[in-house]
């Protein structure tokens, strides 16, 4: 029952990233980030470690994109401090993800391996 929060929180962040892929026209980070949604499932300690490692990667980008897109909008003139609250938040919200996925590998009875 304690995996259900950080199983939800997983399956958002890594929909928000392959949303976020797929509208970039990285297709293929898409697909990957939409297949990783299966790894929530999987109770093994190397699964929780490869979703804990993409959605800290994960976080990287939505910083990465929200520098590049503040970058474009101040070169315009554009307003760009709501964007940047909108893409921190996401950030965030994926590191948490990332630091709540190592609930989701230690599902294993001891002495099953």
């Amino acid at each position: 029952m304690r995996r259900a929060p950080s199983a939800i929180l997983a399956v958002l962040a890594l929909l928000l990233l392959a949303a976020h892929f797929y509208r970039a026209g990285s297709h293929v980070l898409a697909i990957v980030s939409f297949a990783l949604v299966a790894l929530v499932f999987v109770t093994r300690p190397w699964a929780a470690r490869v979703l804990r490692i993409t959605l800290f990667l994960g976080a990287l980008e939505w910083l990465r994109t929200a520098w590049m897109l503040a970058g474009h909008r101040a070169a315009m003139g554009q307003p760009y401090a709501r964007m940047l609250v909108i893409l921190f938040a996401v950030a965030l919200v994926t590191v948490l993800a990332a630091a709540l996925a190592g609930r989701l590998g230690d599902g294993q009875e001891k002495g099953d391996q």
